[in-house]
């Protein structure tokens, strides 16, 4: 199944507090669960500015259906093509 990394421009990411990311950790998975199994949230990663989301699922329709149900930013949704890591070198 390909993942997708997904730019979410939010200004004052970064000073989210703890509490209001719990909130939108729970309405991403009420949503996810509403699309069904097909579509997984990895991970996120949140910056100043911005938050990183890494998603697996069968295309890039059903990521943006994601952003649109629960009223989130998604500025711009890539599908990952590979991945490196220092072990790559080796």
């Amino acid at each position: 199944m390909p993942k997708y990394v997904i730019e979410r421009e939010l200004p004052g990411a970064g000073k989210i507090p703890p509490q209001d990311l719990q909130a939108i950790s729970q309405k991403s998975c009420g949503v996810l669960k509403g699309l069904g199994p097909q579509i997984q949230w990895v991970q996120s990663y949140v910056t100043d500015d911005k938050i990183y989301c890494i998603y697996i699922a069968p295309n890039k329709e059903m990521v943006l259906e994601h952003a649109r149900q629960g009223g989130f930013p998604a500025n711009r949704v890539e599908k990952i093509k590979g991945m490196i890591d220092p072990t790559t070198a080796e």
